[in-house]
């Protein structure tokens, strides 16, 4: 049976930009919602009261640390199943299956060991009181069956995004967010004659949800793909030696995402040492920057996936150039609409935030000019970086990530806050800057042309 479809085996010009937006758009929408359910969690939970929200906050907070690092191996599994399924070959397929499932699966479990042992001191130690201390750890128990349920899942989809079946991962999530809302609902406020569970009944309905996601990706794994279970062998000698292979590739791509979402939290903590008009404008900007800039990095993911099965197969380095300028011109088109969106959330301030004061409104326009230039050497960074890991030169681009981070934002944000007090339209263009840091490396990298000639050997 083959199992090459057909993105493994474009025509002799190659895959264009149009190849990358088939893939993108449903992982972009996909991530999109993801963004908005935590939203939408947080509403139903609300209307139990500022305690019930505090302790929801609160260990997800705990939980997102677990989920992070799942999620972070997930996108290097994606990479790798995409360079075994530009092979062809069905045991790289299944290698690349199976041991991304029991990386994920044991960093789950790792992670509610470490929570079952030291997730309720810590609670107890975070909790502004005793009552949100308690309803947190109920809500932290429950919610270890949805940690579960992502472990496995998130290596599907990633699975899934790798074979170019992009559309999969998001019928999953379309078919599990009524689940989640309506059970949550229900499971919240006692509907139906059954018990009230409050802030627990959220990660009741999530934990419902996680599990109808799973299933409806298992089954779907099945049917395309239920031959990978009669492959003999191992794409090295034995199992751990291919799982070796596997972690080598992946850790750097992790460390990445560990990396970035830790110097966030840090940057976060700092910001708050500005005046409230400041930091209530950073905190209003940063979720749009999240949500709007999924557009350019799912773009420069599904380029990456592209990259990874032509390599895969093998292909002429004039196919390979000229799929990445087609790639490349398109991340363009994604930056410009991305700066387009940010330039309605400012304008559009007045009416958007109506409730908060002029000086905050004052401040989220002073954005703008930032906000306008931002995508655009961020998207560029975004395909060089996606493009090299695709490559296999997933080391590299780690260094680059963590060292402008670290030696650069991190402690210049620190210096802007917390000593010289600028002003915070400085503050924000440390991203920007960032970028500027990176972009030279990159590129010269990239441009060095090594990738192309990779050879996905192993």
């Amino acid at each position: 049976m083959s199992a090459t479809p057909s993105t493994a085996t474009p025509p002799a010009a190659g895959p264009a930009s149009l190849d990358v937006f088939a893939l993108a758009w449903p992982m972009t929408l996909k991530a999109i919602i993801l963004h908005g359910t935590v939203v939408i969690d947080a509403y139903l939970v609300s209307a139990l009261g500022e305690t019930a929200l505090a302790a929801m906050g609160l260990a997800a907070a705990v939980a997102g640390f677990v989920l992070g690092a799942i999620l972070a191996f997930s996108n290097a599994m994606q990479l790798r199943t995409a360079q075994a399924f530009g092979t062809g070959d069905p045991v790289f397929i299944k290698s690349a299956l199976a041991c991304g499932m029991a990386i994920s699966l044991t960093v789950g479990c790792v992670g509610l060991a470490i929570i079952s042992l030291f997730g309720g001191s810590l609670i107890g130690v975070m909790a502004p009181t005793q009552q949100v201390a308690d309803l947190a750890i109920d809500y932290l128990t429950v919610f270890s069956l949805v940690i579960v349920g992502e472990a496995i899942g998130q290596c599907l989809s990633s699975y899934f995004n790798g074979c170019g079946r992009t559309r999969l991962p998001l019928y999953s999530f379309c078919l599990s967010l009524p689940i989640n809302v309506i059970t949550s609902i229900v499971l919240i406020h006692g509907y139906f004659g059954l018990p009230a569970f409050g802030v627990t009944g959220a990660a009741m309905g999530s934990a419902i949800a996680v599990t109808v996601q799973v299933g409806f990706l298992v089954v779907r794994l099945w049917a395309l793909d239920g031959y990978l279970r009669h492959v003999a062998g191992w794409r090295q000698l034995s199992f751990v030696a291919t799982l070796r292979r596997h972690l080598a590739f992946a850790l750097p791509i992790a460390v990445t995402f560990f990396s970035a979402t830790f110097a966030s939290h840090v940057c976060t903590l700092i910001y708050a040492r500005l005046n409230l008009n400041e930091f209530a404008a950073m905190t209003i900007i940063a979720p749009w920057i999240m949500v709007a800039g999924t557009i350019g990095m799912q773009w420069a993911q599904a380029t990456g996936i592209i990259v990874a099965q032509l390599l895969g197969q093998g292909q002429r380095e004039e196919i390979l150039d000229r799929f990445l300028r087609s790639a490349w011109r398109g991340a363009f088109v994604a930056a410009g609409v991305v700066a387009v969106i940010f330039l309605i959330v400012c304008l559009s301030a007045s009416y958007l935030y109506a409730d908060l004061d002029v000086e905050t409104r004052t401040v989220l326009l002073s954005f703008l000019p930032i906000l306008l230039v931002l995508p655009f050497p961020k998207g560029s960074n975004a395909i060089c970086g996606n493009t090299l890991r695709a490559s296999g030169d997933t080391i590299y681009v780690m260094h680059i990530f963590v060292w402008s981070q670290w030696l650069f934002r991190v402690p210049a944000t620190a210096l802007a806050v917390l000593y010289f007090d600028v002003s915070v339209f400085w503050v924000l263009s440390l991203l920007f800057f960032e970028e500027l840091l990176k972009f030279p490396v990159f590129h010269r990298r990239l441009l060095r042309g090594d990738w192309k000639r990779a050879k996905i050997a192993n």
